[in-house]
């Protein structure tokens, strides 16, 4: 399981921009650095922030320019673009569900997976140690995004509480061919909600997941 989770295109592109070379990782600094703005307005109560709410958020400055390197329709290296590059239905799918027309929306959730990965690194970690078996598997799935949706509420609930494409991708390798992309973000969605209105009941998890 955690050789497959290395290789969704999240974590292919992640990979590609947070390592190996110093030009790379210049851009990935950049990157993080309007993600943690935009994280900050949501969790600062902003409903709606606009890109120019981004910019004065910035540490330690930010710039219209940079802003549209890192996101909108004309960004360098943006996890939507890799998306559209892939020939795969589920992959497609994903990437009509998260093509945003507004640039903030599209940061946003770059921002989900970017404040999800140290979740997603504790649940390879678990998957290698534990070799649950499937149904285990999607149990730490759902406990983790909705662990992740309780300590980042304000990101959760935006764009009607998308969860990070990443955890969609993993969902998916855990059991291919069994769902749909459609079915896999709906189901997370519904995960995301639920922690975010409560502590989440791990009984409901096979019972969101019957065909």
């Amino acid at each position: 399981m955690p050789a497959r989770m290395d290789d969704t295109v999240s974590a292919r592109w992640r990979r590609r921009l947070a390592g190996v070379r110093p030009d790379e990782r210049r851009h990935w600094r950049t990157r993080t650095a309007y993600y943690a703005a935009v994280d900050r307005l949501l969790a600062d109560g902003v409903p709606r922030p606009a890109w120019f709410d981004v910019i004065e958020a910035v540490r330690p400055k930010g710039s219209r320019s940079t802003f549209y390197e890192v996101t909108g329709a004309h960004a360098k290296y943006s996890l939507i673009q890799d998306l559209l590059a892939q020939d795969g239905v589920d992959s497609m799918q994903l990437a009509l569900y998260y093509r945003r027309t507004c640039a903030v929306d599209q940061l946003i959730d770059e921002a989900k997976v970017w404040t999800y990965w140290p979740y997603r690194e504790c649940l390879s970690m678990r998957y290698r140690v534990e070799e649950p078996d499937a149904d285990a598997s999607l149990d730490l799935l759902a406990a983790t995004v909705g662990a992740w949706a309780r300590r980042n509420t304000g990101l959760a609930i935006a764009l009607s509480c998308a969860p990070p494409v990443c955890a969609v991708e993993d969902l998916l390798v855990l059991r291919p061919g069994e769902y749909s992309a459609v079915h896999a973000m709906g189901t997370l969605t519904q995960v995301v909600r639920d922690a975010i209105g409560g502590p989440a009941d791990p009984t409901r998890w096979p019972v969101t997941f019957a065909l």
